[in-house]
């Protein structure tokens, strides 16, 4: 790719990376660029080898779905995103999409390295970039723990220091009061937070976004949540 092209679209999603009900999303993050579909299951790593394989084959079928090459960086450890040989791989990018798991882990192994300073490259000069749950909350710049918010979190992947992503959000909030995702809120005004329920995406990016899928995305702030359904577009200032 050239390096005079502005950046691709970006997609937060809630759920469902690789399943057929996605694959018109992802087929819209590719179309009109190189047919190579790059995927990423890093965040996948803590649970097992088998969990990872499960992902890498989730993403092959949906390559496969959409006419595209597939093409897998197996990172599972800090020296494998500062592998330059790995990185490579991220050229001729059409679509960079990194899959669920942890994304406290996900954020630690790439933060700073030759894979993920690729990524951006690649993005920069076109590729579309998703992030789906732990994908998409590692873009932040700090990655809240869902499962013990008052325990704080980690250092994200900085590529979106605007934007807060809780993944999941109608599983989530049917399952833990309203009043706990109070502590997922930052102090920060120009911290916009997002929730996305599942099988739902936001496109676009990195201030202006599109709700695309089947439920609906929700604007988060101290005196409560907005929803935005389907077809709406949100703005998160920069």
């Amino acid at each position: 790719m050239s390096t005079d092209q502005s950046p691709g679209p970006l997609a937060l999603v809630g759920s469902g990376e690789y399943l057929p009900q996605m694959a018109e999303i992802e087929g819209s993050l590719i179309a009109g660029r190189p047919p190579r579909y790059v995927q990423i299951a890093t965040a996948a790593v803590p649970d097992g080898e088998p969990t990872v394989e499960r992902w890498h084959n989730l993403g092959i079928a949906q390559a496969e779905r959409l006419g595209v090459e597939p093409v897998i960086l197996d990172v599972k450890h800090r020296d494998d995103a500062d592998s330059a040989d790995i990185a490579k791989l991220v050229e001729g990018a059409g679509l960079i999409y990194l899959s669920g798991g942890h994304p406290g882990f996900l954020a630690e192994t790439l933060r700073d390295t030759v894979v993920w300073a690729a990524i951006v490259e690649a993005w920069r000069n076109g590729a579309a970039l998703a992030g789906c749950s732990a994908g998409a909350m590692a873009f932040s710049a700090w990655v809240p723990s869902l499962r013990h918010p008052r325990e704080g979190g980690t250092r994200g992947l900085g590529l979106l220091h605007h934007v807060r992503v809780i993944p999941h959000f109608d599983a989530f909030v049917s399952r833990i009061p309203d009043m706990m995702t109070r502590f997922l809120l930052p102090h920060d005004p120009a911290i916009t937070v997002l929730g996305v329920d599942e099988e739902t995406a936001l496109v676009g990016g990195p201030s202006e976004w599109v709700v695309k899928g089947k439920s609906s995305a929700w604007r988060l702030t101290d005196s409560g949540r907005e929803q935005l359904v389907s077809g709406t577009t949100v703005t998160t200032p920069v």
